[in-house]
């Protein structure tokens, strides 16, 4: 997939998990999450479970890179708290 098509999908699933997530992240995060997010969500898809591919701009590289992009959410939401936690 070209690098436009990884902004794009990033972009587009980096805002649907800030969204779904109820998170505030800028454009840049936002795109950053997405890409992270496909990359933690097309790995997972592909290799663990077997499914689906994040290799254009289509509903299922989106679906896939934004439930990667939440999980990421999640993962960093948590991080964020244990470390407020320990000062």
């Amino acid at each position: 997939m070209g690098y436009l098509a990884w902004i794009v999908v990033g972009a587009v699933a980096g805002f649907l998990a800030s969204t779904i997530m109820g998170s505030r992240e800028g454009l840049v995060m936002m795109v950053v999450l997405g890409i992270v997010g496909g990359l933690l969500g097309g790995f997972l898809a592909t290799t663990v479970f077997g499914i689906g591919t994040v290799d254009g701009i289509n509903t299922e590289s989106v679906l896939i890179a934004t439930i990667g992009a939440v999980a990421v959410l999640l993962v960093a939401s948590g991080a964020r708290s244990t470390r407020s936690s320990m000062r």
